[in-house]
């Protein structure tokens, strides 16, 4: 990815350091999916990159819920964001100018999405959504591409109302805790993400499982598969549109770039292993747009 936004970056190289002094201060939203705590550590090293780059303060933000982000980025108190695509449909049928679409995460095999994971306890006897029918199912959040718009809707359209063909369904509050709470009984099975790359006892190549499993949160040896959801469309990388063009060129390139000059930092802010940084543009969020306009009667 190195280089790739060089004639645009040379177009306002000119302007670089007086743009960037627009700016006193950088925020970054990181959605839910982990605990507050681990989110702020394992994004430390992309802040303090962009911090140089820029040569302000930049500071992270980890509110309790995905919709904490949204609002942020449309009410400019956050810049700069890793959203999901639910969470970016959101803000841009709210305000289609509130943000740049920018960069995605490509996975190893190259390709830009992942997927809605349904899981139970190993040793609960349920092996399919069929045997989950009558128990206790957690959704993340109700912004969640994977945790929750995806899935409920496919759900639905093979098994009905789902709180008529589950016994109780509950929002966890994110992903870990979706994760953890399966792992502890909380929950009889949940949703969650993963790239579906790599092993499942590691918790696939990228993607909420990993993270648990890297933290030493839970043993995925004591979880199982239940179902997978259709490809989702990977999440975009957005920064605020009213930034100066400068500062969202520069952490852009930094962006992209960010396999290539830190790839244990790159891990860490895509939640494992990938390959790349990429453009992204709205019409790979068609469908997701369309099912949030239903999901809201719009």
């Amino acid at each position: 990815m190195k280089h790739l936004l060089a004639i645009l970056a040379a177009t306002t190289a000119l302007a670089g350091t007086a743009q960037a002094q627009e700016i006193t201060e950088f925020n970054i939203g990181i959605l839910g999916g982990e605990n507050a705590q681990d989110r702020l550590t394992n994004q430390e090293c992309f802040r303090a990159k962009i911090e140089e780059t820029l040569g302000v303060p930049v500071k992270l933000f980890a509110p309790a819920d995905y919709d904490g982000v949204i609002q942020g980025l449309l009410g400019g108190t956050i810049d700069y964001a890793w959203l999901g695509a639910s969470a970016f449909a959101k803000i841009h049928l709210t305000d289609p100018n509130a943000v740049d679409l920018k960069l995605t995460k490509q996975n190893v095999d190259g390709s830009t999405g992942y997927y809605s994971i349904g899981f139970a306890r190993a040793d609960s006897g349920i092996t399919s959504i069929e045997d989950a029918k009558g128990k206790v199912f957690a959704f993340a959040d109700p912004n969640s591409t994977s945790g929750y718009l995806v899935p409920g809707a496919e759900l639905i359209a093979t098994y009905g109302p789902l709180e008529d063909y589950f016994a109780e369904v509950k929002m966890s509050g994110g992903h870990e805790q979706s994760i953890v709470g399966v792992h502890n009984g909380d929950f009889d099975a949940a949703v969650s993400w993963a790239d579906g790359l790599g092993n499942w006892e590691d918790g696939y190549n990228s993607g909420a499982f990993r993270r648990a499993a890297d933290a030493g949160l839970v043993d995925m040896n004591n979880l199982v598969e239940i179902w997978r959801s259709k490809m989702i469309p990977e999440g975009p990388m957005v920064i605020r549109s009213a930034l100066p063009q400068d500062v969202k060129d520069k952490v852009t390139q930094l962006t992209a770039d960010l396999w290539e000059t830190d790839p244990e930092c790159a891990y860490n802010v895509a939640a494992g292993d990938a390959k790349d940084f990429v453009p992204v543009d709205i019409s790979a969020y068609e469908g997701v747009l369309a099912a949030r306009k239903l999901q809201e009667g719009m």
